[in-house]
């Protein structure tokens, strides 16, 4: 599966300032704020889409979070992989497609290609491997019969499930009890009350063919794959075992990543899925998190289509700290267009000496991502009197971009972004 394309950073921040601190994240299996060590190549997975509604602003608060990720890793000094998944087929979309009287990858095919517009737009870097379930069908069979090689996975009715027990970490990731999980469980897609199972939050890996819905012939039968095995066979192959980074929302906290470690710790014994967990948290709208049921999605495009610019957009979550939950608002976008205006009128004009303003907004961004910090530290020099030294408005404009994703032209621009 392709992605979008990359921005142009046109800008680069000089060599005399050196690397930028290395990066501190809130690790979601410690509790704590803990120093990634990622060595010369950072290796990250960030959870996809299910191509069904995107792209609304809870789902770009979660990319733009990972983005700064990276952003903070190349400042540092290192290469970066990122591997990202698209959930192009499963119970949710069926549904969609269904009720809509669209073709179920017509419809995920469709979507992706608008998530993948919507990144582009607010410079989001994109994945080196940007892979789909279905392209993964063969890596994900395999990773099943290395789990039934380990007794590992049970069949009820024809439908394939992994036994949870036989992790002896599980629970480590979510910091859960069983009777925190067993309820969330039921709510994401889990099944804790069917016969048959040895354990209620026993995951399905393989589920057998059914009528009216696609399946594909393999060595387990016709069907199609469960939600978390994708995941843990993208990332086994993509990234190996013990991969720096496993981020998304902080609904997928469980059981989407804990049944995705779980399984892989399985198959391979003695090696952790991800040595850290973050999450981004959730953005909700008009009292409730936002989900296409309630009708209360707020859809990049949409504000696209309206007329904001995707830096406003991207400004308004950088205002948010990425751990914390939050609500939108329809003015907020006006405030970010409001900054974006200062920024570009300081640049223009020039300011103060900036050195300092470029280790601030790359300490803050170290120090947990802390978004509203960095701004604030860009706010300032903007809001600042006194002489202008030459080069700090070039050296403003070489930070904003680099470590925030956002372009700010030293001159006007001929034509307004879309």
């Amino acid at each position: 599966m392709q992605a979008w394309a990359p921005p142009v950073v046109s800008t680069t921040i000089p060599d005399r300032l050196g690397a930028a601190p290395e990066l501190m994240l809130y690790d979601a299996r410690t509790g704590q704020v803990e120093k990634t060590d990622p060595g010369d190549e950072a290796r990250l997975y960030v959870c996809g889409i299910t191509p069904y509604d995107a792209t609304h602003v809870g789902h770009a608060a979660t990319y733009v979070a990972f983005d700064l990720a990276i952003r903070a890793w190349r400042e540092a000094g290192h290469r970066v992989r990122y591997v990202q998944n698209v959930t192009d087929v499963d119970d949710p979309l069926l549904e969609r497609a269904r009720a809509t009287g669209v073709d179920w990858a017509d419809l995920a095919g469709r979507e992706t290609r608008l998530f993948g517009e919507d990144m582009a737009a607010l410079s989001v870097i994109p994945p080196d491997v940007f892979a789909g379930a279905v392209e993964s069908i063969p890596l994900i069979v395999d990773l099943i019969l290395e789990l039934q090689a380990k007794g590992a996975v049970y069949d009820v009715d024809g439908d394939l499930y992994f036994s949870v027990t036989s992790d002896p970490l599980f629970g480590e990731v979510s910091r859960l009890t069983r009777d925190e999980m067993l309820p969330l469980f039921a709510d994401n897609g889990g099944d804790p009350d069917r016969p048959g199972k040895r354990d209620p939050l026993d995951c399905v890996v393989w589920q057998r063919a059914r009528d009216g819905e696609p399946a594909w012939d393999t060595v387990l039968g016709p069907g199609r794959p469960g939600w978390h095995v994708e995941c843990s066979a993208i990332a086994l192959e993509h990234l190996g075992g013990a991969f720096d980074l496993q981020g998304g929302g902080s609904d997928l906290a469980f059981p989407h990543h804990e049944m995705t470690a779980g399984e892989v710790q399985v198959a391979r014994p003695g090696e952790a899925f991800a040595r850290a967990y973050a999450h981004a948290g959730m953005v909700g709208y008009e009292g409730h998190k936002m989900s296409k049921s309630r009708g209360n999605l707020v859809l990049v495009s949409r504000l696209r289509a309206g007329g904001v610019d995707p830096r406003a957009i991207r400004l308004t979550l950088l205002a948010q700290h990425y751990r914390n939950d939050w609500d939108w608002a329809d003015d907020l976008p006006g405030a970010g267009q409001a900054r974006l205006r200062r920024w570009t009128e300081a640049v223009r004009r020039g300011g103060p000496d900036a050195t300092d303003t470029v280790n601030d907004v790359r300490a803050a961004l170290a120090d947990d991502l802390d978004a509203p910090r960095a701004l604030a530290a860009v706010d300032a020099w903007a809001n600042g009197q006194g002489r202008t030294v030459d080069g700090s408005a070039e050296l403003v404009t070489a930070v904003v971009e680099a470590s925030l994703g956002i372009a700010l032209p030293l001159v006007a621009e001929d034509t307004p972004r879309s």
